[in-house]
């Protein structure tokens, strides 16, 4: 990975529409009233500051929930979306209050119970509470509104093919995970593999070990117990190198924006298998959350421009407690330790720098993968 300045951006690269393409198988609070410090209707609601100067409304700024969970535990989501909350925060004046879930099940519950106004949802939301959430948008990732779920295994590992794994055990992301579970376990089961139904039950020809997509790489690299990791391609193709995505997915070559940062991390993955496209997880909000502040912030969110969505670089490294410094070194430079550290700071970085209007009949894809499943919506826990 090439250093500079600050770390590469990726480019923007092929879209495609999302609907129909996952061919696998066939609360706003009110505002405040201010307090009566005993002076008369004259006085409007400003104060000063040391010097004198009027410094504006003191009224308090209403809040808006946004119920988030990370895709890695380490990752600190709240400053991950930092540069997005603050740009809501700045043109609506309103505060965006972080609530963080240990997964999509309980992203989903908190939904439900009405505590989250907006949320971050993985794709499979949309077909399992579609009744409780509007959908805001797609993020996009770099000009792409598509995504890959990959299977993974280590070069020693003596797995060749999905076949291979009959009797050992797969890593996968949380259970409700699309891209980390849903769809590995459609290429397992198209593989000849007994899945039992699962995520809604347990597999029948290997054990199966779900927690995030970072953990299950982590675990695949790790842990020589693990034979095989099913995760978002966003956790793992910077581990497999390029080739071996030009043999297997042309798909994945042209429309994935992991594609540029294959083989650029350590250790070695082999790639046992690539899905077809994915459509992006939406952002959505409570469908009956129906008041003038929603639907401000969804027209921001809708027209912000790439940049609203970029940290300061130097800024994160040092709230992540960093030296800012690696970010001016090249990479022959970098120690192993701040190579680990950079890389943690890549994973802090937004992975999407845009949202695009986008419906319910958008994820139609994600209700026909539970149908190949057999699953109904209703039965992700």
């Amino acid at each position: 990975m090439s250093q500079g300045s600050s770390v590469r951006r990726r480019t923007v690269i092929q879209t495609a529409g999302a609907a129909g393409i996952l061919g696998l198988a066939g609360c706003l609070g009110d505002d405040a009233e201010p307090a009566d410090d005993g002076a008369d209707d004259t006085t409007d609601d400003t104060t000063d500051d040391a010097n004198g100067d009027t410094v504006g409304d003191v009224d308090d700024v209403p809040e808006v929930s946004w119920v988030m969970n990370p895709a890695e535990e380490a990752i600190d989501i709240e400053l991950q979306y930092r540069p997005l909350f603050e740009y809501l925060e700045s043109e609506a004046e309103v505060e965006i209050v972080g609530v963080q879930t240990a997964d999509y099940s309980s992203t989903v519950l908190e939904i439900q119970r009405g505590s989250g106004d907006f949320a971050d949802t993985s794709p499979g939301a949309v077909a399992q509470i579609p009744g409780d959430i509007d959908v805001v948008g797609m993020r996009l990732a770099f000009g792409s509104e598509l995504y890959f779920s990959l299977i993974t295994t280590t070069p020693d590992s003596g797995v060749e093919t999905l076949a291979d794994l009959e009797g050992e055990t797969v890593a996968t992301a949380s259970a409700t995970s699309v891209s980390g579970t849903l769809v590995p376990m459609l290429m397992l089961s198209q593989a000849g593999l007994d899945t039992g139904g699962a995520p809604d039950g347990n597999p029948n020809d290997f054990d199966w070990r779900p927690s995030d997509h970072f953990t299950a790489a982590q675990q695949v690299m790790e842990n020589p117990d693990i034979a095989a990791a099913g995760t978002g391609a966003f956790s793992t193709a910077a581990h497999v190198p390029p080739e071996q995505f030009e043999e297997m997915s042309q798909d994945f070559v042209d429309i994935s924006v992991e594609y540029e940062d294959a083989g650029t991390r350590e250790p070695q993955l082999d790639l046992l298998a690539v899905s077809d496209p994915i459509p992006r997880a939406p952002i959505v909000a409570r469908a009956d959350w129906d008041e003038p502040i929603r639907y401000e912030l969804e027209e921001l969110m809708l027209e912000a421009p790439p940049e609203v969505f970029e940290h300061d670089l130097h800024e994160l490294a040092a709230d992540l407690g960093m030296d800012p410094a690696i970010l001016d070194k090249d990479e022959d430079e970098l120690t192993d330790e701040e190579q680990d550290d950079l890389e943690f700071l890549e994973d802090h970085e937004l992975w999407f720098n845009g949202i695009e209007p986008a419906t319910h009949e958008d994820y139609a894809p994600i209700v026909d993968l539970l149908e190949e499943l057999g699953l109904e919506p209703e039965e992700l826990d």
